[in-house]
C-alpha cells in the first residue's frame, strides 16, 4: 500500500506537470516564434507522457496486487475461523449468509484498499494544483479550493443513503442464497412429496423482494455515478469560463489560460478518484460489518455454557455418558441402540452427547460441558449419515488419522460392506472423487462415511441412521460386522432398523423425548406395543403409543 501510494502520488503529480509544460511551450516557444525552445518543451511533454504511462501501469499493477492479496488474506482468516467455530456456526448463521460473505463481501473490503494509492495522490495533486493556480491567480485558486469540497458535499448525502440501501440489500441477498441452498439440498424430497412448486413460488416471491431492493441500490448508484462524472465536468466548465474572461481582460496570458484548463482538467481525475473512493468505502463498510459478524461467532470452547465453572479433567478410562434430558445412560464398552419415535429427538440427543449444544450431560460423573473441547472431540465422535465428503482420492477421504494403512482401510471398508465401492472405481483407493462424492450413489456415500467413522477409532462412536440408504442384505452384513469391529468400545446407534436393533446389547426406546423402556430388541418387541409399532412401521392407535403388553 505504501508503494502504491508513492507511485499513485507520482502519477497524479505527473498529470499536473503536463499543463505547466504545455503553457511554457506556448509562452516561451510558440508565441515568440522561438522554435528551439518550442522543440525542447515538446520533447519534455513527450518524456513526461512516457513516464506517466509507465507510472500508470505500475500504479494499476500495484493496486491489483493489493486487492488480490487482501482478498486471499481475508479469505484465509475467515476460513480458519469457520473451521474453529465448527458446529456452532449453523446455529448462529445461515449458510447463505456465510456464502455471500465469503464470495462478495471480502471482495468489497479488499477494493477499499485500492483507494489508498490514488487517494493519497489525489490529495497531493489537489494541493499542488491549488498552489500553482495561486501563482497564476489567487481568485482562481480560491475558486478551486472552495469548489472541490462543494462537489464532495453534493455527493455525500447520496453516499449515506447508499450505505443504508446496501445494508438491506446484502441482508436480503444472504437470505435468498440460504433459501436456494435449502431447496437444492432437498430437491429430491420436495419432488417426491409434490412440494417443488410451492417452494419455487416462495423463492420467486423472495427473489422479487430482493429485486426491488436491488433497484433501490441501483437507483442510488446511478445518481452517484452520474454526479461523479457531471459535477466535476460542470466545475471544470465554470473554471474555464472564469479563466477565459480573465484572459480576455488581460489578467492572465493565453499560455496561462491553457495551463489553467489543463490543471482543472487534470483535477477532474483526483476528484473522480475521491468520489469513487467514497463510494467504495461505503460498500466496504457494509461488507466489513458482515464479515465481522461472522468473525464474532465464538467457538464452543471460547464460550462454554454458563455455570460450568473451570475446565474439568475428562475420565481417564472409558466411562458412562448420562443425558438427564432423556434419562438415557450410555454404558461404557457396550453397543447401545436408541430407537426414537421422533427423528428430531434422536438428532438432538446426538448433539447433546457429542457436545454440540449446551446440556447437562455427564461423562463419568463430570459435566461434559466442562471438559476441554479437544478431549471431547478426540474421544467422542458423532457420525451423521449425511456428513460432508471433501474432494480428493478415496484413500484421502478415509485416512482420518495419520499412519492409516491399507490394511486398516480394508478392514473398515469390509465392516461397512463397501468393498464393492472400491472395486467399481477405475483406480481403486487412488481414484479422485469430487466434493460430496456426487459420482457415487447415496448408499455408496453412506457406506464410505461409515468406514471413515470407523477408521477414526473413537472411544465413543455415535452413529445416526448409518444404513438408511442401503438394502436389507447389505444392512444385515453391516449390523453383524459392526458389532464385531466395535467390540469392547462404546457405540451408540440411533436407528429404527430392526436389523441393527437386533444386534445391540441394549435397546433404549425413546418416546416423547424420554426413555420409556430398555432391554433387548426381542424383549421390547414382546412387551412394548409402541416400540413394536415403531420398528415395524405400523400405525399406532391414539392413546396406546408406549403402552405395555
Amino acid at each position: 500500500m505504501l508503494r502504491g501510494s508513492l507511485i499513485g502520488s507520482a502519477w497524479m503529480l505527473g498529470l499536473s506537470v503536463r499543463p505547466y509544460l504545455v503553457a511554457r511551450a506556448i509562452d516561451d516557444g510558440l508565441r515568440p516564434g522561438d522554435h528551439r525552445a518550442l522543440l525542447w518543451w515538446v520533447a519534455a511533454i513527450v518524456v513526461a507522457g512516457v513516464a506517466l504511462a509507465y507510472l500508470g501501469i505500475m500504479r494499476h499493477r500495484t493496486m491489483t496486487f493489493v486487492r488480490e492479496d487482501a482478498s486471499v488474506r481475508s479469505a484465509a482468516v475467515l476460513l480458519r475461523h469457520l473451521s474453529r467455530v465448527g458446529a456452532v456456526l449453523p446455529r448462529r448463521l445461515a449458510a447463505g449468509e456465510v456464502a455471500t460473505v465469503g464470495g462478495v463481501d471480502i471482495t468489497h473490503t479488499s477494493a477499499v484498499l485500492t483507494v489508498t494509492g490514488p487517494g493519497v495522490g489525489a490529495v497531493l495533486a489537489y494541493g499542488f494544483v491549488a498552489v500553482v493556480l495561486w501563482s497564476v491567480s489567487p481568485l482562481l485558486a480560491l475558486f478551486v479550493l472552495l469548489g472541490v469540497p462543494a462537489v464532495v458535499l453534493v455527493v455525500a448525502p447520496l453516499l449515506r443513503r447508499l450505505e443504508r440501501a446496501e445494508s438491506v440489500y446484502r441482508q436480503q441477498q444472504g437470505l435468498l442464497t440460504t433459501r436456494a441452498g435449502d431447496i437444492v439440498a432437498g430437491l429430491r424430497v420436495l419432488a417426491g412429496v409434490g412440494g417443488r412448486g410451492l417452494f419455487a413460488d416462495r423463492y420467486a416471491a423472495r427473489s422479487r423482494t430482493l429485486l426491488a431492493e436491488g433497484y433501490r441500490v441501483g437507483a442510488v448508484n446511478s445518481w452517484i455515478e452520474a454526479l461523479t462524472i457531471a459535477v466535476p465536468g460542470l466545475f471544470l466548465a465554470a473554471v474555464v469560463w472564469l479563466a477565459a474572461r480573465m484572459a480576455a481582460a488581460g489578467d492572465i496570458t493565453i499560455g496561462q489560460l491553457v495551463a489553467v484548463y489543463g490543471y482543472v482538467a487534470v483535477l477532474v481525475v483526483p476528484v473522480w478518484f475521491l468520489l469513487e473512493g467514497g463510494h467504495q468505502l461505503i460498500r466496504g463498510r457494509v461488507a466489513a460489518r458482515r464479515i465481522i459478524g461472522v468473525l464474532d461467532v465464538a467457538p464452543d470452547h471460547a464460550a462454554p455454557p454458563a455455570g460450568t465453572g473451570a475446565p474439568v479433567a475428562p475420565p481417564r478410562r472409558p466411562a458412562d455418558l448420562h443425558d438427564p434430558a432423556t434419562g438415557l445412560t450410555v454404558p461404557a464398552g457396550r453397543l447401545l441402540a436408541v430407537a426414537a419415535d421422533d427423528p428430531a429427538a434422536a438428532g438432538a440427543l446426538a448433539d447433546r452427547l457429542g457436545r454440540f449444544v449446551a446440556s447437562d450431560v455427564t461423562w463419568g460423573g463430570v459435566p461434559l460441558a466442562g471438559v476441554p473441547l479437544d478431549d471431547v472431540r478426540s474421544r467422542i465422535l458423532v457420525a451423521d449419515h449425511d456428513s460432508y465428503l471433501f474432494a480428493g482420492t478415496l484413500r484421502e477421504m478415509l485416512s482420518t488419522r495419520a499412519g492409516t494403512g491399507d490394511a486398516e482401510i480394508a478392514a473398515a471398508l469390509r465392516t461397512a460392506s463397501a468393498e464393492d465401492v472400491v472395486d467399481a472405481l477405475p483406480d481403486g483407493l487412488d481414484t479422485p472423487i469430487g466434493a460430496r462424492a456426487r459420482t457415487l450413489s447415496g448408499g455408496q456415500r453412506q457406506r464410505v462415511r461409515l468406514a471413515r467413522a470407523l477408521l477414526a477409532e473413537p472411544e465413543v462412536l455415535l452413529l445416526l441412521e448409518p444404513t438408511s440408504a442401503v438394502d436389507a442384505h447389505t444392512e444385515g452384513r453391516i449390523a453383524r460386522r459392526l458389532r464385531a469391529a466395535r467390540a469392547g468400545r462404546t457405540t451408540v446407534v440411533l436407528t429404527t432398523s430392526p436389523l441393527l436393533l437386533d444386534r445391540a446389547d441394549t435397546v433404549a426406546y425413546l418416546a416423547d423425548g424420554r426413555v420409556v423402556a430398555t432391554g433387548t430388541h426381542v424383549e421390547l418387541l414382546a412387551r412394548d406395543r409402541g416400540y413394536r409399532a415403531l420398528v415395524s412401521r405400523d400405525d399406532v392407535p391414539a392413546g396406546v403409543d408406549g403402552a405395555r403388553g
